[in-house]
C-alpha cells in the first residue's frame, strides 16, 4: 500500500545541526566530563565549605569576580584598539571554563585570540598581545613574590617545596629546554624566519602599548592585580577556615606554588596546582589537614563555581558569534 501526498502540503526537511550548534553544546560536555573525573575532591571541597565562616567566604567570592575585572584590564593593555567592555569581561569569564581544556593557559589564549579576530585585529598582533599579557602577567607575579618575601623573609621554608637533591636537576631541565629551543631557533630556517617575524611585531607591538601611558597602565595594573586577588582569596578562604598563618606567609605560599605549577602544566592546573599549594601552605606553617581543607575550599570558589556558568557563557558567545 503505497503513501499518497496531500495536495498543498508540504514536509519541511529535516533539521540540519550546524557544526557551530554542536560547538557550542561542548563547553557543557567538557564541564560533565571533569565534575565526573574530579567528584570526589569537588564534594570534599563542598563539604569543608559548610564549616567555615560564610562572610569571609563571601569576600572570597567577590575578590574572585573581580580577577576577571583585572584579566580584562590586561586584555585591553595588551593591544591599541578599543575592545567593547562588556563582550571582554564576559570573554574572560568564559576563558576560564575553556582553560580546563588545554594546559598552560592555551585555552584562555584560544579564546581570547579568537575574540580578538572578531574586533578587527589581524591574527599576527593579536598573537603578540597574548605574548605580551602572558609576559606581563609572569614578571608581575615573579615581582610581588619577591617584594613579599622581601619585607616578610621567614615566610616560606622551600625545604618542603625543593626536596635536598632535587635543585641541581631542575635547574639542568630548565637549561636543557633553554639550549633546545635555541638549537631549534638555529638550525631550523623556517621556524627561525617565523620567529624573527613574530618578535618584530611583538617588539613593535610592546612599543606601540607603552607609547599610550593608559594602555601601559591597563596593562600592568591588571597584570599586578590578577595574582594580587588570587592571593587574597586565598587569604580569605584561610580567614573563614581559620588557618593559623600570617596573611602574608598565606600570600606567599600562594605565589610560590602556581610559579612552581607554570612549570608542569596541565588542563587548569587541576592536580597540580591542589598539590603544590598544599605543600606551600604546610611550609608556612599550617597543619596537614588545614592546609587540605583550605586548599579544596580555594578550588571550589575560584574553579568548580564558576566552572558551569561560564561554560554556558562560552557557548553563547560561539553561538552569538563574538568568538
Amino acid at each position: 500500500m503505497t503513501a499518497v501526498s496531500l495536495p498543498g502540503r508540504r514536509v519541511p526537511p529535516a533539521r540540519r545541526v550546524s557544526l557551530r550548534q554542536v560547538l557550542c553544546l561542548l563547553p557543557l560536555v567538557i564541564v560533565t566530563v571533569v565534575a565526573v573525573r574530579h567528584w570526589p575532591v569537588l564534594a570534599d571541597g563542598f563539604g569543608r565549605l559548610r564549616t567555615a565562616e560564610w562572610p569571609w567566604l563571601v569576600a572570597a567570592a567577590a575578590a574572585t569576580c573581580l580577577t576577571w575585572v583585572a584579566a580584562a584590564c590586561t586584555r585591553q593593555g595588551a593591544v591599541l584598539e578599543r575592545l567593547p567592555l562588556l563582550r571582554l569581561l564576559a570573554t574572560q569569564f568564559a576563558a576560564g571554563a575553556a582553560n580546563h581544556v588545554l594546559p598552560g593557559g592555551l585555552g584562555a589564549g584560544a579564546v581570547n585570540l579568537r575574540f580578538m579576530a572578531g574586533c578587527g585585529v589581524p591574527l599576527a598582533r593579536s598573537s603578540a598581545a597574548l605574548a605580551l599579557y602572558l609576559l606581563a602577567e609572569s614578571v608581575s607575579r615573579v615581582a610581588l613574590l619577591a617584594v613579599l618575601l622581601l619585607a616578610s623573609p621567614g615566610a616560606l621554608s622551600l625545604g618542603p617545596l625543593l626536596p635536598t637533591g632535587t635543585v641541581g636537576p631542575l635547574l639542568l631541565a630548565v637549561g636543557a629546554a633553554v639550549l633546545a629551543a635555541a638549537a631549534a631557533l638555529v638550525c631550523v630556517r623556517t621556524l627561525r624566519a617565523a620567529a624573527g617575524s613574530f618578535l618584530r611585531t611583538a617588539l613593535g607591538e610592546f612599543r606601540s602599548v607603552h607609547a599610550r601611558p593608559a594602555r601601559a597602565a591597563a596593562l600592568w595594573g591588571g597584570s599586578l592585580a590578577f595574582p594580587a586577588l588570587q592571593a587574597v582569596v586565598l587569604v580569605l578562604v584561610g580567614r573563614a577556615l581559620g588557618v593559623p598563618v600570617p596573611p602574608v606567609h598565606m600570600a606567599v605560599a600562594y605565589l610560590a606554588a602556581t610559579a612552581a605549577v607554570a612549570l608542569i602544566p596541565t588542563p587548569g592546573g587541576l592536580g597540580s596546582v591542589e598539590a603544590a599549594l598544599a605543600v606551600a601552605l604546610v611550609a608556612a606553617g599550617a597543619p596537614a589537614a588545614v592546609a587540605t581543607a583550605v586548599v579544596l575550599a580555594y578550588r571550589v570558589i575560584t574553579v568548580w563555581l564558576p566552572l558551569l556558568p561560564g561554560a554556558l557563557t562560552l557557548g553563547a558567545l560561539m553561538r552569538w558569534k563574538v568568538i
